[in-house]
């Protein structure tokens, strides 16, 4: 049976972080030890291989002074206080990867040891670094880290472009840092095809995960903390024939969806749709920017070429920065007109990561792909340009003027078709950053970098990051792969953010649709057959089949339960995926079919079997929900 159907349970990784915890906390207190003998946890929570944790008690209170020293010089040193205290758990973040990296704990007592910390060795998934161009004058002892979006890994650089932080597992989408200094980004626990996870994770740069947001509609592109705390989310409902086109609004203390909006309420969907639209994925949103002030929130919509503000209490919309062409009459009055230098104005085409400034301008980063609304002006990729823009406009007069661009001087060697983004730091002084970038045969490719062949030798996949302040360049930094976001961190923040208590499991995951009406076909005493490779991943509060079939196979999961059955069908015809904005969950095989099953609504003892065209077979496998 073992040799047709693969099945493994997978322990969400916070209930192994919390197990781990528990071990090394309770070891802790047991020993009680002082600096001499201080415990050094290297990884403590299992997914960091650069972090590490220092614990040890003080007979009287004391305040600790930590320094990570640099491999160069002692300007390279990270040096972080740390609170008065008697029990002292000190995080060590940003180790050199396999080697011993000096790190000196001084207390306000006089008190003072060095310590010497093996970072581990990181996967061969990481992404390196093949070129940076910067001083450590202007980077310091920040670091760049990268958001993936494909089978990368979430990765940090320095100056040097050396890796100092990274996840083993592969998170999604945005990464954003949060008042009390953690980190906000996509879950890597698959839920549905192209790219969806299960929610957000908050984490801090240990590595520990203190809250998962389980969303019904699931998690895709950008989030963005409010001021009261709670966290509005790019997200969809399953149930309608559209994506990409809502927000939910989460509570912070228990994950649920407190409102949602819903782009169809305000926006048409059948004008002006960029070249990668279709009915199904007709906006793609991607990026959201809240004024809470103006109670407005502003939008970047991929698929239709479009920069979109509306406001978020009456649900009206307010104005759309884009091309008007393609769009209806009685639409043309939230487009703005274009003034100034109009021999250096572009509009933006099918753009990401939209960003409002202090005085209003927005900024965003202007893939470019096809750059035109008509397909007889399309331009090749190898002929185009991506960069990043700042638009000033005026709501009053609906007039725009483009006061700033980089990269369209660099042509299609900066040419990103998906993905990417840009930040605003001060006025002249941004990131531009284009994660996309792929080439065959040193061209930009017009097949997007996620389904390119990297075994390839003629393929090429990579980003490039920039910082330019008054006009000159001041970071660079290319490494391999594509990644989504990029965004300048510190290793330290003004909190001190070590948490300890078991991680939070929050929100609920969607009720999986079942199929109307299970098939009344034949059911066999077999296994299913090998050449279906049925694996079985089951987890906490969901499983995932994955299978491989011939297209047009009539494909469906049973589980046969004490009270009804639920079967749930699995669709084996070729999808053409017109957005690609993480890869991480593409197969190399494009029979292979994954399907999640939320065990959310389920309750007892199911056995598995599934239907292949005329036949029922075994699995072998029983769940309990």
């Amino acid at each position: 049976m073992s040799n047709f159907i693969s099945y493994t349970y997978e322990e969400h990784v916070i209930t192994r972080q919390n197990k781990a915890e528990k071990v090394f906390l309770a070891n802790f207190e047991a020993d009680a030890p002082i600096l001499e003998n201080a415990h050094v946890i290297v990884n403590p929570y299992l997914i960091n291989p650069l972090a590490a944790l220092i614990l040890f008690k003080t007979e009287k209170t004391a305040s600790v002074t930590m320094t990570l020293h640099g491999k160069n010089n002692a300007r390279e040193n990270i040096v972080k206080e740390f609170s008065e205290t008697t029990s002292h758990t000190i995080p060590v973040i940003g180790l050199y990867e396999n080697i011993e990296t000096k790190v000196t704990i001084e207390l306000s007592t006089g008190e003072k040891k060095e310590f010497f910390v093996k970072g581990q060795v990181v996967p061969k998934a990481v992404s390196r670094c093949r070129n940076i161009l910067t001083s450590i004058d202007y980077f310091g002892t920040d670091f760049m880290f990268l958001s993936t979006a494909g089978k990368s890994l979430p990765s940090a650089y320095d100056y040097k472009g050396e890796i100092r932080w990274l996840l083993t597992i592969n998170t999604m989408f945005d990464l954003k840092r949060l008042k009390n200094g953690n980190i906000l980004t996509g879950s890597p626990r698959y839920s549905r095809m192209p790219y969806n996870g299960t929610g957000l994770i908050e984490l801090n740069l240990l590595g520990k995960i203190i809250k998962e947001y389980r969303m019904p509609g699931n998690y895709h592109h950008d989030q963005f903390e409010l001021s009261d705390g709670n966290i509005m989310a790019l997200t969809q409902d399953f149930h309608t024939d559209t994506v990409e086109d809502m927000i939910a609004l989460l509570d912070r203390e228990t994950g649920k969806v407190i409102k949602t909006w819903d782009f169809k309420d305000f926006l048409p969907q059948d004008q002006a749709g960029s070249g990668s639209q279709d009915a199904h994925d007709w906006f793609h949103n991607n990026a959201l920017w809240v004024d809470e002030a103006n109670k407005t929130i502003t939008l970047s919509g991929r698929h239709q070429d479009a920069l979109v503000n509306f406001n978020y209490e009456t649900n009206t919309l307010n104005w759309i920065i884009g091309d008007p062409e393609g769009w209806s009459e009685d639409m043309q009055k939230y487009f703005f007109k274009p003034v100034g230098d109009l021999s250096k104005f572009d509009w933006q085409y099918e753009p990401h990561a939209c960003v409002v400034c202090p005085n209003g301008d927005v900024m965003a980063f202007d893939n470019g792909q096809y750059r035109s609304k008509s397909k007889d002006k399309y331009i090749k990729n190898r002929d185009n340009f991506s960069r990043g823009v700042r638009y000033h406009i005026d709501t009053e007069k609906m007039e725009i003027e483009q006061v700033w661009q980089f990269g369209k001087e660099w042509g299609p060697s900066f040419f990103s078709p998906y993905i990417s983004n840009v930040e605003y730091y001060a006025d002249g002084h941004y990131l531009i950053h284009s994660g996309g970038i792929g080439t065959i045969d040193g061209f930009a490719s017009d097949v997007l970098p996620a389904f390119l062949d990297r075994s390839d030798e003629n393929v090429d996949v990579f980003s490039k990051t920039v910082e330019e302040k008054d006009g000159v360049i001041c970071f660079y930094l290319e490494v391999e792969g594509n990644f989504y976001r990029a965004e300048r961190l510190s290793a330290y923040h003004d909190k001190e953010n070590v948490t300890f208590g078991d991680g939070k499991l929050l929100g609920e995951l969607d009720i999986t649709p079942t199929f109307g009406t299970i098939p009344d076909v034949e059911e066999v005493m077999k296994i299913v057959p090998i050449e279906n490779q049925i694996s079985i991943v089951e987890e906490e509060d969901k499983l995932v089949f994955h299978g491989t079939f011939e297209r047009g196979s009539l494909v469906m999961i049973v589980l046969e339960g004490p009270d009804e059955d639920h079967g749930y069908y699995i669709n084996t015809a070729a999808v053409r995926h017109l957005a690609m904005c993480s890869g991480a969950f593409l197969e190399k095989d494009d029979r292979t079919i994954k399907h999640n099953i939320s065990k959310h609504g389920l309750s007892g003892k199911y056995d598995i079997k599934v239907i292949i065209d005329d036949y029922k077979y075994q699995t072998g496998i029983s769940i309990f929900c």
